[in-house]
């Protein structure tokens, strides 16, 4: 679910805000996966496919597909709040609708409601492959708005 905020551009201050936090995400690295759009509300994350990100039917792993989903929310929200705050999740439902398979995995997270303390998040996971795409898992966020800790 996009709306047109998506087909915006997030300012050159908010992506690089967000791609260096983003940088810091151990899980993000280890994963191999990678931002390809940060747009107010809306970012996009691809994880390319893999052995190690792969369950044992050689389907990319529902462990590696909700976490860049819950990641692809957290940064959606994250462009809408001032350089001072951070987000973390509170809680966030997904369902598996397919077997997710392809070349890549691609999560959007998409801003349906920011409020001053929580937020809700779309979450959708699409199986990008031989030119097709597929929706292979859809949810829902809520994360918290907290100050950013002290350095």
């Amino acid at each position: 679910m996009e709306d047109q905020t998506s087909q915006e551009q997030a300012s050159p201050e908010v992506r690089k805000r967000i791609q260096e936090s983003f940088d810091r995400q151990g899980l993000m690295r280890h994963l191999g996966a990678r931002i390809t759009r940060i747009a107010p509300g809306c970012v996009h994350i691809a994880l390319p496919g893999r052995p190690e990100v792969t369950q044992q039917h050689g389907y990319f792993h529902a462990g590696a597909t909700s976490s860049i989903a819950d990641s692809a929310g957290g940064y959606a929200a994250l462009t809408l709040f001032l350089e001072d705050t951070e987000v973390l999740t509170v809680e966030y439902k997904i369902n598996l609708l397919a077997p997710a398979l392809g070349d890549h995995i691609e999560a959007i997270g998409t801003v349906l409601k920011a409020g001053r303390t929580l937020t809700v998040c779309q979450l959708e996971v699409y199986g990008v492959g031989d030119g097709r795409r597929k929706l292979v898992a859809n949810g829902q966020q809520t994360l918290i708005r907290v100050d950013r800790p002290a350095q």
